[in-house]
């Protein structure tokens, strides 16, 4: 194992703490993969403008073996086996799970796909509230800055409450 990760996981179909639970065992049934820590879920109102059920949200530490885009590749393949389906795409619609890489080490990559760290992570507080849990200390990339240092200016509100509730 060579590389820390830091993953966005969210659900708010069906039983959204069994759902989260899944993404945590289906990453460590990976062989190159092992989930480290796990921040506490949050309950949280939906981003954007479909109207939908709240989320439970939360950010998980892996190391893992695997380039970033297998990595993407395997975390896509768990969010199908959860039920996830494509179609019809709705832009920040309901979901089984969402799972995104927030950050990959120190890696900068911007695609059609993926973008690394992720480009809103930071405007939205139930990304930030749990990623600053588990990685204050972590340089951000672009800005060379530990996270607890940055200054996080128009984070929208969406934490209704904390779950009392673990994935590890």
């Amino acid at each position: 194992m060579i590389d820390k990760i830091y993953l966005g996981i969210g659900s708010n179909l069906g039983n959204r703490l069994t759902n989260l639970k899944f993404a945590v065992e289906e990453i460590n049934k990976n062989e190159k993969c092992r989930v480290l820590k796990s921040s506490a879920v949050y309950e949280t109102t939906p981003y954007g403008e479909v109207q939908q059920d709240n989320f439970y949200n939360a950010i998980i530490e892996i190391e893992t073996a695997l380039g970033f885009f297998d990595l993407f590749r395997l975390l896509k393949s768990i969010e199908r086996r959860a039920g996830r389906n494509e179609e019809p795409k709705v832009k920040w619609g309901p979901r089984e799970l969402d799972i995104d890489i927030i950050f990959y080490n120190e890696f900068i990559y911007d695609g059609e796909l993926l973008s690394i760290p992720h480009k809103e992570y930071n405007k939205r507080d139930f990304v930030l509230t749990p990623l600053l849990e588990l990685a204050q200390e972590f340089k951000h990339p672009v800005l060379k800055k530990k996270l607890r240092d940055i200054k996080y200016e128009d984070v929208e509100r969406h934490i209704v409450s904390k779950v009392n509730e673990s994935l590890l």
